[in-house]
């Protein structure tokens, strides 16, 4: 909502930036709309002085559980500023969004973001309890007691959050219901996984208070449920969908086959002979190991049989391995999912000059291991270590960490007892072809030239398969002092299948502030001006130079037929 034609000129530059994401509250009166707006959407953007939508929002706040975030923009949309429900509502996070569409100065004021402090309420976990009174004391520096009853991967910590610390503060991280007492904030880790089997037609309510009641009789908190689990002959069934949706967890389901694989102790001839397994509520929350906290419990209707049945079991702990690409080198090539997943590591594992990248954007407290060139394979197994020992890490590569770097390594040191994320980067070939041009305009391939992991007749079979193929060729690692004569043994092999006039790129560290990059000639190219910071990429027979620019058709038959008219 706006009251003067420029703000509603910054309103309709947003609504168009958005068109699945925003409604607009326009036509009635500001107060009426503001009212409708905050009643009816999780946030809010007010295009308003800041001292008018705080006398128009006055009437309208509850509690800061349940409020919308609000931002506000000024009139000439300088600022966007976060002015309520910064974590909780979200504001935070929209002010910044905001300020990306119209050009403004995101202004966020909540203490723990102004200092760099992790807010407890964004720590990718359920907060409970005193949370006010922690946060003032993790703000001032005053200790703060750590205690995990169950290890859970958590971002980086400051360091007055410690398991030694001394003081009246305490931070727990549990599954357990713990009573409220002044000076403690609980931290609910999705931990409790609830399996539950059901008859057909079995009632939502019978379903739900049975597994409310089954987590309150052990002590456990339904805010630590992760997922509710059962058969796959289930997925559809109401009562259980419904309770699924009454938790707000999502609900998962196995084959038949696959829970009767599963070691039981209460084990029934009833399910076996409706759906081929000896067991589901138990089975099924017991698929990803754990230990069964709650055994297989019937419901109690008052005046008929039971209809449905839940078990709980805890499941391992998980670390959390990040792999993320950090883009050729320039920051604005960092993507927004790249920068979380740097803030949510309490490890960062990385090569010492791409640390040094990013080494501002990591929260205090992290705990950074670095390493120089060829140390792969040591940082790989470093990362893997890390998580296995249930820490959140971050494993950066450069590009795409994907693409030549460590996804590949990590991967291959990983099994099954981590959880693995990856993060995906702007690649150097990408970067490369931008500033070249539109090189990679249809089909091509990337080929390094280190021999160092990989035998020559390999990369030498790649490299004229590519040649045979017509292929757009990029070649990364194309030359380093001790390597000097495999660049050009790989170009006279695509010369024997593409004229001397083919259009070359080569592209010297793509993105940062000595980026140079320019077209020759694949009979012009000197391989004594490439070396490992350079990418070459090699047109198809099709590429052409166009002001200056590499440009492959992308070969369609459109173009053919309007090239002839």
């Amino acid at each position: 909502m706006w009251a003067t034609a420029a703000g509603e000129r910054a309103a309709g530059r947003l609504a168009a930036a958005w068109p699945e994401r925003t409604r607009v509250y326009a036509g009635a009166s500001v107060r009426e709309s503001l009212a409708a707006a905050f009643a009816g959407c999780e946030r809010v953007v007010c295009f308003l002085a800041t001292g008018a939508t705080v006398r128009l929002l006055a009437p309208l706040l509850g509690d800061k559980a349940s409020d919308p975030g609000v931002v506000c923009v000024d009139e000439a949309s300088r600022f966007a500023v976060a002015l309520l429900g910064g974590h909780g509502g979200g504001a935070n996070a929209l002010a910044e969004e905001v300020a990306g569409v119209l050009g403004a100065r995101p202004v966020v004021t909540t203490a723990t973001d102004a200092r760099d402090l992790p807010g407890l309420d964004t720590l990718g976990l359920p907060v409970e309890g005193d949370v006010a009174g922690v946060s003032r004391a993790v703000l001032d520096g005053e200790p703060v007691r750590l205690a995990q009853d169950t290890g859970w991967p958590l971002p980086a910590l400051p360091p007055n959050v410690a398991a030694d610390a001394a003081g009246p503060s305490l931070l727990r991280v549990s599954d357990r219901a713990v009573p409220p007492s002044p000076g403690t904030a609980v931290l609910r880790p999705p931990s409790l996984v609830v399996g539950v089997g059901a008859s057909k037609g079995a009632p939502a309510e019978e379903v739900h208070r049975l597994v409310l009641d089954a987590l309150a009789g052990a002590g456990l908190s339904a805010s630590s449920v992760a997922a509710l689990v059962t058969a796959e002959a289930k997925a559809g069934e109401p009562g259980v969908l419904a309770t699924a949706e009454r938790l707000g967890v999502p609900l998962r389901t196995y084959p038949a086959r696959d829970l009767a694989a599963v070691r039981v102790p209460n084990p029934s001839d009833a399910p076996l002979v409706a759906l081929g397994t000896p067991s589901v509520a138990e089975a099924a929350a017991l698929m990803g190991g754990g230990e069964l906290l709650v055994p297989k419990r019937k419901s109690a209707p008052e005046g008929r049989a039971a209809m449905a049945t839940c078990a709980v079991v805890r499941r391992p702990v998980r670390g959390r391995l990040a792999v993320v690409g950090l883009g050729p080198g320039a920051r604005d090539l960092l993507t927004p999912r790249a920068k979380d997943e740097l803030r949510r590591a309490a490890v960062l594992v990385g090569l010492d000059q791409y640390v040094d990248q990013i080494r501002d954007l990591l929260r205090p407290g992290t705990v950074v291991i670095e390493s120089g060139l060829g140390a792969e394979e040591e940082r790989a197994r470093t990362a893997v270590a890390q998580a296995r020992a249930g820490r959140a890490v971050a494993l950066i590569g450069s590009g795409d960490a994907g693409v030549y770097a460590m996804a590949s390594p990590a991967l291959a040191e990983a099994g099954a007892d981590i959880d693995v994320v990856g993060v995906p980067g702007v690649t150097a070939a990408l970067a490369a072809g931008a500033l070249l041009g539109a090189p990679l305009g249809h089909d091509h391939v990337s080929i390094s030239l280190s021999d160092l992991h990989t035998p020559w007749e390999v990369i030498e079979r790649r490299v004229r398969a590519a040649a045979e193929a017509d292929l757009v060729v990029t070649f990364y690692n194309p030359r380093s002092r001790g390597r000097d004569w495999q660049l050009p043994k790989a170009l006279a092999l695509l010369a024997g299948h593409r004229a001397g006039s083919t259009p070359v790129g080569v592209v010297r560290n793509a993105s940062r502030p000595d980026e140079s990059a320019r077209v020759t000639t694949l009979a012009a190219l000197d391989p004594g001006s490439v070396d490992m910071m350079t990418v070459v990429t090699v047109g198809n027979t099709a590429t052409r130079e166009i002001a200056g620019r590499m440009v492959t058709p992308r070969g369609y038959r459109w173009q053919s037929t309007e090239a002839g008219r």
